[in-house]
């Protein structure tokens, strides 16, 4: 499979939603809706066929999968799953990287995502007794086990701008009770 860069992506989502939907959703103000299927192959992770969760990218090539899949498949190989490049000689762990946009669009996109992970998550601990220790998000996180920052940066109130133009994407979900409000007003 062929590299692609954030750019190529971008583009190839625009072409796609040009060729769906006769319009440039980057140069035209209506709204544009598709279906989660569409978007799909960007969302979910190669190796476990799930929507990423904490999705963490390989810095060689860009590809990206959920963290706990991305760490196991390298416990036995040196090569990106997708492309096949050589991600690190020795420790291929080095060069992932936590994605907080990706995993941002992905819980945005996925209605309830988010949520089931923290219940999943909070039931984990529990189950065990523990008590989960949150670590700020930030350049004085402490990487984990694995070598990678902590996860526990709050994305429902993130927000993410780029000042270059070359990409601008603004997802906002709606609540449930907002979206029956919405509803009645049609």
């Amino acid at each position: 499979m062929a590299e692609q860069g954030p750019m190529a992506i971008a583009m190839r989502l625009r072409n796609q939603l040009q060729s769906v939907y006769k319009l440039d959703p980057l140069r035209n103000e209506e709204e544009v809706k598709l279906k989660i299927k569409d978007l799909n192959e960007h969302i979910v992770c190669y190796l476990c066929a799930g929507y990423f969760i904490d999705a963490t990218t390989i810095t060689e090539c860009l590809h990206t999968f959920c963290k706990s899949c991305i760490v196991k498949y390298l416990q036995t190989s040196k090569y990106c799953p997708m492309c096949n490049i050589k991600i690190h000689e020795t420790q291929p762990l080095l060069n992932l990287k936590l994605d907080r946009v990706m995993q941002d669009i992905v819980y945005k996109l996925v209605p309830g995502l988010q949520e089931s992970e923290d219940k999943r998550i909070k039931e984990f601990y529990q189950s065990r007794g523990l008590e989960r220790v949150i670590q700020p998000a930030g350049d004085d996180a402490m990487p984990d086990a694995t070598g990678l920052p902590y996860t526990s940066f709050d994305h429902s109130k993130a927000h993410f701008y780029r000042y270059d133009e070359q990409v601008s994407l603004c997802l906002e979900r709606l609540s449930r009770s907002l979206c029956a409000v919405l509803s009645e007003r049609k």
